[in-house]
């Protein structure tokens, strides 16, 4: 090749986009608004969890999938934020169930996206270098990927009863293989398009998407979590969450 030849192009890079169910009511946070648009600091949970994504260099796409009545008005929420010019987003309305919502973004993907997070909206506070190191993992050949963190307290398996009457102890699990798992996870996304194919989960669906790829017999890693990537559940979270946030606003200065 001469040097006035045109260099060959180069083969575009395979992209990372993010999932970000966001359907749910949040029943546990009391009646009113749904729990993903309370508000923390100031602004709602989705619009922290979306920034959460879009801070990572490598995420160049978020998909919320909203309320199935309320894509419009997620749609002129995420409007009025402020996000990183890098990051495209797109809203679409959800399903009944985690599950089918998370479908429903799977389905809003374009084709040249081949690593996928989902992510709780109710986990606003997840710091980038655990969603790069769960992108990191999906790229080095893992099909599926969930940060999480060793348990503080003892577990046990409990026959369940009726709720505030003392229940029967199974069994205590070893608590050093135990782990809380977190979000993102991250997919390679042909595996968690076959989990979401392919496992037929009964009830209100899946709450996890690596235990959906397990089924299908992909193996499934952990890589280390952190404490602020805490779901915002209980009111005592939110509480949480506030303080973590002013502690960051008052560290960097915004």
């Amino acid at each position: 090749m001469s040097p006035m030849s045109p260099t060959p192009a180069e083969p575009s890079p395979s992209r990372t986009a993010a999932v970000i169910p966001a359907a749910g009511r949040g029943v546990r946070l009391g009646p009113g608004t749904p729990k993903a648009l309370r508000a923390l600091g100031g602004t709602p949970m989705l619009i922290h969890a979306v920034r959460a994504m879009a801070a990572s260099r490598a995420v160049s796409l978020v998909v919320v999938v909203a309320p199935p009545d309320g894509a419009t008005e997620v749609k002129n929420l995420i409007d009025g934020h402020a996000l990183p010019e890098r990051t495209d987003y797109v809203v679409v309305p959800g399903g009944a169930t985690r599950q089918e919502s998370v479908k429903l973004g799977l389905d809003a993907l374009p084709e040249d996206v081949s690593v996928v997070l989902v992510h709780d909206a109710a986990r606003p506070l997840v710091p980038v270098d655990t969603v790069d190191a769960v992108i990191e993992a999906v790229r080095d050949g893992a099909p599926a990927v969930v940060p999480a963190l060793p348990l503080a307290d003892t577990v046990k398996e409990v026959e369940p009863g009726e709720p505030g009457r003392p229940e029967p102890v199974l069994s205590t699990p070893v608590r050093a293989r135990l782990r809380a798992v977190q979000t993102p996870q991250g997919f390679a996304r042909d595996a968690l398009v076959l989990a979401h194919e392919s496992v037929a989960v009964d009830g209100e669906g899946a709450t996890d998407d690596a235990g959906m790829v397990e089924r299908t017999g992909s193996p499934v890693v952990v890589v280390p979590g952190h404490e602020e990537a805490f779901k915002v559940t209980r009111p005592l979270d939110l509480v949480l969450a506030e303080a973590v946030l002013a502690r960051r606003r008052a560290h960097d200065g915004f």
